[in-house]
């Protein structure tokens, strides 16, 4: 049986994959203990374009050569909110179970940034910090991480989509 390879199935695939991607890229940061090392981001950054890549080009030659902008924009969104789900879940679990301690180095990397800086007083530096400290409840870094993660591929969908792209030349074809 020859089923036809949909927009949904080829989506549910690549962000299944980046989702887990994105865990293992979050567990060697955090693994290293690189939680403000750049790289880390162009290497999220590189990883979702080329699954977004990847899965607009896999359904487009299921379908001989043809994908629609909206389908490709459609497919990408869905992609990035399967993987925000995924990564944005383990996020939480690691943060909330497996070392809870890592929000407490990040504040103290940042104080450190922020002293060396020399821009802001202590006073000042402890304010800012109080208030972020204010949105690093778990259901908030949920919440944050699915729609960061949405977001940020939703863009990219945008971009891949229009290169991308391929319509027929009969509509009703």
């Amino acid at each position: 049986m020859n089923e036809q390879l949909t927009p949904t199935r080829v989506a549910l695939k690549w962000g299944a994959f980046l989702g887990l991607s994105l865990i293992l890229i979050t567990s060697a940061m955090y693994l290293t203990g690189q939680t403000s090392n750049m790289w880390f981001n162009v290497l999220t950054l590189v990883t979702m374009v080329a699954c977004l890549a990847l899965a607009m080009r896999e359904y487009k030659v299921s379908t001989g050569g043809y994908i629609a902008f909206g389908e490709g924009f459609g497919m990408g969104a869905l992609l990035s909110a399967v993987a925000g789900l995924i990564s944005a879940a383990f996020i939480t679990f690691y943060n909330v179970f497996i070392d809870p301690s890592i929000q407490q180095r990040a504040f103290a990397q940042a104080r450190e940034q922020l002293e060396e800086q020399g821009k802001l007083s202590d006073e000042q530096i402890d304010q800012a910090l109080e208030f972020s400290q204010k949105f690093q409840s778990p259901g908030f870094t949920f919440i944050a991480g699915v729609f960061g993660t949405l977001i940020i591929g939703a863009l990219l969908s945008l971009i891949i989509a229009a290169v991308i792209r391929r319509d027929k030349a009969n509509p009703f074809d």
